[in-house]
């Protein structure tokens, strides 16, 4: 074999099989949306699955908030991130950047029925004006005096706002403005503000891969399969094709957006009655899964807390102590993001749903280790004096004398802080998992129907709770009987 050929044979083994990109799907249309649930769509999932082939790739989508994106790259859980980012000066120099794929204005919306609806960015000056946040419309918002609001939401809210007379107009890009904007209430300005164009993102270190990227993008649009995948989804302009070099603008219909004005979002049920409820079955399973974990780590880490802080020495009791102000003092959020993104600088990587179970069991401990230590305390101490009498340890006292009174009196309150952790389980979303919130978020993208689903999952959290609430009565009610007969 000669050496070139040994070259290549190597290379072809050691490149990777996958192209992991991020995305956020709760963003929706047309950037990647999924419909039906667990079906990815959208004109950059397309794109991703034509970069990886010409890459001799498979493309694996990576779920993650969208201002958390960026991180997950950095961090290494995705190898590029396409999702409408934006190319500017500070991301240039911190990461890889690709040649654009896309390139366009960005769109002002307002209502119809709005005689003094603003025209220009110099009319906006003082007026609420929605956006999104971290984008060139909010920095042109900032610019031009605007009261900006933003929304973490989704793309819809802030049209939605609009219509419903809470905001006097929205900014975005033009391809947001052009599915969420066409509503009978707005209309979308034709002049266009300012110019954006979308790049795929690499980590500064790796440009070898925005190199290929270059390369196969390059080759999508020599062939035309670039033009004619953005013709089909309505998003060719004119800055497009000056930004992608291509003096002929492709022709043909948009059948990608055409079927999404008819369907309209299509409601609750567009995706099908078992395709919604299995992607909110998937959902429910993680919440329980990861709630049931974390309560459990909580009450084995707060019970060992708040027994530290009744029975040890000084130095032993101070630590737990600090450790309960420190956990409970911080936001749950914080801690999460101090978990999955900060340890990693430690040489500490952890699985994201590693991570969302311990920064959910160590914060819920300090709480756990209050209702225990609350428990302890309400027991008096002629119990711990007669234990002793009778020849116990004081360990041993502690076992069988005071921590089943102790029980009873924490029982109602560790009840109260699992309803409670069932409920920021929805935090982990953060670190790219997919429990029953952020099934919501993507599945209410995708059909546009935020009341129905959102009732749908409300049911579900109250239906997942109540049989602890009914155990720990239960349990409650045993202890109660065990104590009377033992007196």
């Amino acid at each position: 074999m000669s050496v070139c050929a040994l070259l290549v044979s190597v290379a072809l083994v050691a490149a990777p099989s996958e192209l992991r990109w991020g995305a956020d799907a709760e963003g929706g249309a047309p950037y990647v949306f999924e419909q039906p649930p667990g079906h990815l769509r959208g004109f950059e999932a397309e794109l991703a699955d034509l970069l990886a082939a010409r890459l001799g790739r498979t493309a694996r989508h990576v779920q993650g908030p969208f201002a958390e994106l960026l991180p997950l790259l950095e961090r290494g859980d995705v190898d590029v991130v396409i999702n409408g980012i934006e190319v500017t000066e500070d991301r240039a120099r911190a990461f890889a950047l690709s040649r654009p794929y896309w390139a366009g204005p960005e769109r002002l919306t307002v209502r119809r029925d709005d005689p003094s609806a603003p025209a220009t960015l110099e009319a906006l000056q003082g007026r609420r004006v929605g956006t999104l946040p971290g984008t060139l419309a909010e920095r042109m918002l900032r610019a031009a005096g605007a009261d900006v609001r933003t929304y973490d939401g989704g793309q819809e809210d802030p049209y939605r706002d609009l219509a419903l007379g809470r905001t006097d107009a929205v900014l975005l890009d033009a391809p947001v403005a052009l599915y969420y904007g066409e509503r009978p209430e707005l209309t979308t300005l034709q002049e266009g503000f300012g110019q954006l164009r979308y790049a795929v993102v690499a980590r500064a270190s790796d440009t070898r891969l925005r190199d290929a990227l270059d390369g196969a993008l390059a080759s999508l649009i020599a062939d035309g399969t670039l033009a004619a995948l953005l013709q089909r989804w309505g998003l060719w302009t004119d800055e497009a094709g000056r930004a992608l070099g291509v003096a002929t603008p492709p022709s043909g219909p948009s059948p990608e957006l055409e079927a999404w004005r008819t369907r309209g979002g299509g409601g609750l049920w567009s995706m099908g009655v078992g395709p919604v409820l299995r992607a909110l079955g998937r959902g429910a399973a993680v919440t329980l899964f990861l709630s049931v974990a974390a309560i459990a780590l909580a009450m084995l880490l707060g019970a060992a807390l708040a027994l530290a802080r009744v029975y040890g020495p000084p130095p032993v009791s101070a630590l737990a102590l600090g450790y309960v102000e420190l956990f409970r003092g911080t936001p749950l959020l914080l801690q999460l993001i101090v978990v999955y993104y900060g340890l990693p600088e430690l040489g500490i990587l952890l699985s994201p749903l590693v991570a969302g179970w311990l920064a959910l069991g160590l914060n819920y401990a300090a709480a756990e280790a209050e209702n225990d230590r609350a428990g302890l305390l309400a027991v008096p101490r002629t119990q711990m004096d007669a234990a002793r009498v009778l020849g116990l340890g004081r360990w041993q006292a502690v076992r069988h004398v005071i921590a089943p009174q102790a029980m009873r009196v924490a029982l109602p309150p560790v009840t109260n802080d699992f309803i409670a952790l069932l409920k920021d389980s929805s935090l982990v979303s953060v670190v790219t998992v997919t429990e029953l919130t952020k099934t919501y978020g993507t599945l209410a993208a995708a059909t546009r129907d935020h009341l129905g689903l959102g009732l749908l999952v409300g049911a579900m959290y109250l239906l997942l709770g109540l049989p602890f609430a009914r155990l720990s009565r239960s349990v409650e009610g045993r202890l109660a009987e065990h104590l009377e007969v033992s007196r």
